[in-house]
């Protein structure tokens, strides 16, 4: 039986795929296989040797010490996709708010309660102070073209603005499903300096951080709308308020507001709400379950943040896992071990990512504990497991 940790209220739609005899899930459990997580904090919390695999029910990984974890041959699932929809949607909601100053002219009107009847004439003598330009036919500017970065892309052509897309690592699925009339920006600083809107879809890492600074800022059109639904720490705070005040970032929305970006009028503070759906709950629940379950029962490793993905049908009687650090020659140690213990291997599969190696082996018939621990003796193996 396997058993899994739930950090967090996990949708009943995922936990139902872990029914029967072979799962066990509970938020207090003593040596846990596997755990669910979607925003607590893991970075204090101590890894039990029993952890064989960790699934965040949502894309980002901060929350979560992947470097540890791969130390230790842990893989780390997201949900890639899995909420979208929900960011879209919102995103698109952010691009006509930062645009028609409904968000600031709902706040007015509410300050009227108690007028009586004065309310009319007052909301038709003040309404000029929110007047706002239309979307349609303006320049929208997406930073990242992940799922959700050409669900925005797409949807925004459907309501007439003109987009160009920013990204040098665009995947061939993310290709195949952006539109055609998607404009491709030949460099960061060409859309930021031609954009009228810009939206931002990409991950936070040390690259990423602080990529709208006051660089950025000095080459953007005066008056330009900033979307933020990705992360906060893709934008520099202190550069933005000078933006901000100097009149070059007429609105900035996000959904990761600070403290000290919540005083100012141009700011729409949303409050982390882009995968708050039931349905982007539900989806990303599913999803990290299936990929749990994919690895525990059968080793396959799908979105993992921090081992490639690499699937086998198997073939053999028994399977042998490796996870490893990428150098050289350790296939061929693992081979030879089998070899001298005159185990046949019917199919085998090695994938690497980054630093990071890992190794699906079918065998015919079975293999002992003392060839495992020979195979485990290997420099640079960090995890080794039989199903």
């Amino acid at each position: 039986m396997y058993k899994i940790q739930k950090l967090n209220k996990i949708s009943p739609k995922g936990l139902e795929r872990l029914s029967g005899d072979q799962y066990e899930h509970a938020t207090e459990i003593v040596n846990p296989n596997a755990i669910l997580v979607r925003s607590a904090d893991m970075h204090s919390m101590e890894l039990p040797e029993s952890l064989l695999a960790i699934a965040r029910a949502g894309a980002g990984v901060n929350n979560i010490p992947v470097g540890k974890c791969s130390q230790r041959g842990i893989p780390v699932f997201n949900t890639p996709g899995a909420n979208a929809n929900a960011v879209k949607e919102l995103a698109l909601m952010a691009l006509i708010l930062s645009s028609r100053k409904v968000f600031a002219g709902i706040s007015w009107a509410k300050s009227l309660a108690g007028k009586g009847d004065e309310v009319p004439k007052l909301i038709e003598k003040g309404k000029s102070e929110f007047t706002g330009p239309e979307i349609k036919g303006k320049k929208l500017g997406v930073i990242g073209l992940g799922a959700i970065g050409v669900m925005v892309a797409n949807d925004a052509l459907s309501l007439g603005m003109e987009i160009s897309g920013y990204d040098p690592f665009i995947s061939v699925e993310a290709a195949w499903g952006l539109s055609r009339s998607v404009k491709r920006a030949i460099s960061l600083d060409y859309l930021i300096s031609e954009s009228d809107y810009i939206t931002l879809h990409l991950p936070l890492n040390d690259k990423t951080k602080g990529i709208i600074n006051k660089e950025k800022f000095a080459i953007m059109k005066k008056g330009i709308r900033l979307i933020n639904l990705a992360r906060g720490g893709l934008v520099n705070n202190d550069d933005l308020k000078a933006a901000i005040n100097n009149g070059t970032v007429t609105c900035y929305a996000t959904d990761f507001p600070d403290d000290d970006l919540l005083d100012m009028d141009q700011v729409i503070p949303i409050p982390h709400l882009g995968a708050s759906t039931p349905e982007s709950e539900e989806n990303c629940a599913v999803m990290a379950v299936d990929q749990l379950r994919e690895f525990l029962e059968k080793g396959n490793i799908i979105n993992s943040v921090n081992f490639p993905d690499c699937m086998l049908i198997p073939s053999g009687t028994k399977r042998i896992l490796v996870a490893n650090k990428n150098i050289p020659a350790i296939i061929g140690q693992i081979t030879q071990i089998l070899a001298e213990h005159k185990i046949n291997i019917a199919d085998m599969l090695n994938k690497s990512k980054g630093d990071w190696a890992y190794n699906i082996i079918d065998i015919d018939g079975d293999v002992d504990e003392a060839t495992i621990q020979q195979i485990k003796k290997i420099r640079e193996i960090v995890m080794v497991r039989v199903i």
